[in-house]
């Protein structure tokens, strides 16, 4: 069973950067739950992680998510990443983009149920991201 789990992962994270949003229903249950919000402004419900994805390509081009590293602990699976891409499309929190590129390290930790990725917790340098794409860091009220 780990050895599938890991697989189910490694897969995600390559049709993610390959792309391929088509395979995603393959490694993610629809009703999916992503605890972190992969893109700030996807609905908190079941299934929302689809259109966070779909956004977070939409406004990085290119994306590419390298696996540097899977443990795997029966259903859970912890992935650690190295991220890369360009600001070319809109997005939530900057919708003129920058047409500048980053490269930061992320904690993917998910839950393999019934051979889909049924739930995703994730950390990333989120201040070196915003640091190197110039965004604004955001305000709180």
């Amino acid at each position: 069973m780990v050895a599938d789990n890991e697989k189910v992962v490694r897969g995600f994270f390559e049709a993610v950067s390959e792309r391929r949003l088509e395979d995603l229903p393959q490694f993610m249950a629809h009703d999916v739950v992503d605890h972190n919000k992969i893109i700030h402004g996807e609905a908190d419900e079941p299934g929302a992680a689809f259109d966070g994805l779909r956004q977070q390509l939409a406004a990085f081009d290119p994306l590419t998510i390298r696996v540097e590293e899977v443990i795997s602990d029966g259903e859970r699976v912890v992935a650690r990443l190295t991220q890369r891409g360009v600001n070319g499309g809109a997005h939530p929190r900057m919708p003129e983009p920058t047409g500048r590129s980053f490269e930061n390290e992320a904690i993917w930790v998910l839950r393999v149920r019934d051979g889909k990725i049924s739930e995703i917790r994730a950390v990333s340098d989120r201040l070196g991201l915003f640091l190197q794409l110039g965004w604004e860091w955001p305000q709180t009220d």
